[in-house]
């Protein structure tokens, strides 16, 4: 089923790679009902070669998304419940002494190829900087030795937006580091009945479930990395990314509302997540060239924890997604 075929190039539909990744989001969403919107970034992110930070209430299937993610697809998975009490070894790992005298390097959960950081604003920013540092590096020294970590690596972060006691909030230069910040919302009436219906169902199943549908391998993803590569970004889509950027940079250009609400805009990793995730919905939709409306899809996902606002924005409770709102009614699309 996922063997390579002849590339496509009518749009980049028909390929093997993006017929194993519908196929994997469509059994990520069999398993998480309702949220498919998320299911689509995280698959998103994954082609992309990005990180996540999931937001949420507790009991919106944050963790339940990321695992089945993981049981759907060839890989390593890792898990680290964030606490106060961590340390930046119990990310990455460190030496132990053996028996005869010599250090060894024991490898953290960091080495993993999904990696979920649960609640990661519950350490201290000493633990979040050795995370946040082999999300960018990709790779982690200690004792002076480099370790690589592997070719496939996601971390997808989760937090609570409600608890504030014994937290730590990460620094806005931090949670740049993270490709995409996606929130999550309540299901609908109807999605939670569906949502009974399946946990009732995994519940009253007896042991584990066999003849399941074989893993995704990660070759697949590397393929479909390899068709996303080239997927065009025309001149006037480039400006529009370069310009809905610049927006939240010198507000004071494209009205008084933006110049009011917007403190500090978004650094360049704002229009390189633009880019990459815009290609990335075009490849996923059967096309070989970007679209504006691929670009303001993924827009607030990739720029909501890049733009701080200002006091003024905050005492007239003004979200970040609605700032981004104006900000795409203000920049026009190339000609």
């Amino acid at each position: 089923m996922f063997q390579d075929g002849a590339d496509q190039r009518d749009g980049g539909s028909g390929t093997a790679a993006r017929a194993a990744i519908l196929d994997l989001q469509a059994r990520i969403n069999q398993d998480i009902i309702g949220q498919e919107r998320v299911v689509e970034r995280l698959v998103i992110a994954l082609l992309a070669d990005g990180n996540v930070l999931l937001e949420g209430l507790p009991g919106l299937a944050k963790t339940r998304a990321i695992k089945s993610l993981s049981k759907n697809l060839e890989s390593a998975f890792s898990r680290i419940q964030f606490t106060p009490d961590l340390l930046p070894s119990d990310v990455t790992g460190g030496e132990i002494l053996r028996s005869d005298g010599q250090f060894e390097f024991r490898r953290g959960p960091v080495f993993g190829n999904l990696v979920l950081a649960d609640e990661i604003n519950r350490a201290p920013a000493k633990v979040q900087s050795a995370l946040l540092e082999a999300m960018e590096e990709r790779h982690v020294t200690v004792a002076g030795t480099r370790y690589d970590l592997p070719p496939l690596f996601m971390v997808l972060a989760t937090q609570n937006p409600i608890e504030q006691e014994g937290t730590y909030p990460l620094p806005e230069a931090q949670m740049d580091r993270f490709l995409m910040h996606v929130r999550i919302d309540y299901p609908s009436d109807a999605d939670e009945v569906r949502v009974l219906r399946l946990v009732r169902s995994e519940q009253a199943a007896s042991g584990p479930k066999a003849g399941g549908p074989p893993k995704i391998p990660q070759q697949v993803i590397f393929d479909a990395r390899a068709e996303i590569d080239r997927v065009v970004t025309k001149d006037a889509i480039e400006a529009y990314m370069v310009g809905l950027v610049a927006a939240t940079r010198r507000p004071g250009e494209f009205g008084d509302k933006l110049k009011r609400w917007i403190a500090i805009g978004a650094s360049p990793r704002g229009s390189l997540a633009l880019d990459r995730c815009a290609r990335v919905g075009a490849w996923l939709r059967g096309r070989d060239y970007a679209t504006p409306e691929d670009v303001t899809a993924i827009l607030h996902d990739c720029l909501r924890h890049r733009v701080s606002l200002s006091y003024e924005a905050g005492a007239d409770g003004l979200m970040p997604d609605a700032v981004l709102d104006e900000v795409v009614r203000q920049v026009a699309v190339a000609a």
